[in-house]
């Protein structure tokens, strides 16, 4: 592995059920604290390279909860100095300037669904992006979920639960934006008018991705039925296209392929292991893929009903490298860890699960990690 895409190794402390049911370990899927704060990393020496295609890996941590080490999930891919994000976990605010990224680089903004651990930051990117920067003109363009036209009919025993927001409980990704902005309406018309801010409404523009017609999936249906990749965005820069994944109950949930003249990097989304996905990647030089270790949120006590979410919605460390394997990818790269804390189980643990039957490179994730892509990572 060359020396610029070794992930650094954090020793373990040593893991018992009685550590676990502490705290320590199962904040991302419980939604308890681990600590107070996600650890600070050191910055990349120098800024993502003006030409070619590069990864970097803004946050590699699954859950909304802060995680020891490593910032919530994030994705930047980096083309002839231009960056395409996907997703904006929390702490995507704070990664992005530490990764050497300006608020000009940033081309659009792709996310695989609407849970909080991966939008938390997409709106404090965008509202603040113009502070320093009141010459842009270019737009930003927002790419994710419409709709799911109705909430997943699941309800716990025993339990009533409230619907919030019952006139619209399902909304989009272009609701919510515009939500937000309405929201913060103050803020903005101030600025605006005292500090020469750009009119936000402007340099955000948010697509719904639309599911090709025929295609019979839902809230209460399958999340992902077999179906082709479809195009979603194409610039002079990249081609991107996406395919549903298994993330139940959530729907839509998208994975993302793009491709580049020098590559191609896919993201897997959050998901079980998905026909869908090992077609969407079949061939791609990089898969970055989510990962859980089930073992060890067994220890920690989770509820029956809480392991099986885990099971049928996310994908096992043992696991995820015969996904690799079957859709032929050169590198697998770990992320979304869950427990992502990186005081908990080490990356040469999760190196080793993740090498079980794949025949390729595995990169394990952490903040700030850079890869190029493509004939550059061959030569490297």
């Amino acid at each position: 592995m060359p020396a610029s895409v070794s992930p650094h190794t954090t020793p373990a402390t040593a893991v018992t059920r009685r550590t676990l049911l502490r705290g320590t370990a199962v904040a991302a899927a419980t939604g308890t604290a681990l600590c107070p704060a996600t650890a600070a990393a050191t910055s990349p020496p120098t800024a993502p390279q003006a030409s070619g295609t590069e990864l970097v890996l803004l946050g590699t941590c699954g859950g909304p909860v802060p995680m020891h080490g490593r910032a919530g999930i994030s994705s930047a891919l980096v083309v002839d100095g231009r960056a395409y994000l996907v997703d904006c976990g929390p702490g995507t605010f704070g990664r992005f300037p530490q990764a050497w990224l300006t608020p000009d680089q940033l081309q659009a903004v792709f996310v695989t669904h609407l849970h909080s651990d991966h939008l938390a930051d997409l709106y404090p990117l965008l509202w603040l992006r113009f502070g320093g920067f009141q010459s842009l003109t270019a737009p930003v363009h927002l790419y994710g979920p419409g709709s799911a036209g109705a909430l997943p009919d699941i309800w716990p025993a025993g339990r009533t639960v409230p619907t919030v927001s019952p006139e619209v409980p399902a909304p989009g990704l272009s609701d919510l934006v515009a939500g937000q902005i309405a929201a913060t309406a103050y803020d903005i018309n101030v600025r605006m008018r005292s500090e020469g801010w750009p009119d936000i409404r402007d340099l955000v523009r948010a697509h719904d991705i639309r599911l090709p017609e025929r295609t019979r999936a839902g809230a209460d249906g399958p999340v992902a039925p077999p179906m082709r990749p479809f195009e979603v965005m194409r610039d002079d820069r990249v081609r991107v296209t996406a395919t549903l994944v298994e993330h139940p109950p959530v729907f839509p949930s998208y994975a993302f392929r793009f491709d580049t003249a020098d590559g191609s990097v896919v993201f897997s989304g959050d998901t079980a292991p998905c026909r869908n996905l090992e077609r969407l990647a079949r061939g791609a030089d990089v898969l970055v893929h989510e990962v859980m270790d089930l073992p060890t949120l067994t220890m920690a006590g989770l509820r029956p009903a809480q392991l099986r979410h885990m099971e049928i919605s996310h994908t096992d460390a043992v696991r995820v490298g015969r996904v690799a394997e079957r859709a032929r990818c050169r590198t697998l790269v770990l992320n979304h860890l869950v427990p992502g804390a990186t005081n908990v189980i080490s990356d040469d643990t999760w190196h080793t699960k993740a090498s079980r039957g794949y025949s390729g490179q595995v990169v394990v994730g952490t903040d700030l990690t850079r890869l190029p892509v493509g004939a550059r990572a061959r030569r490297a």
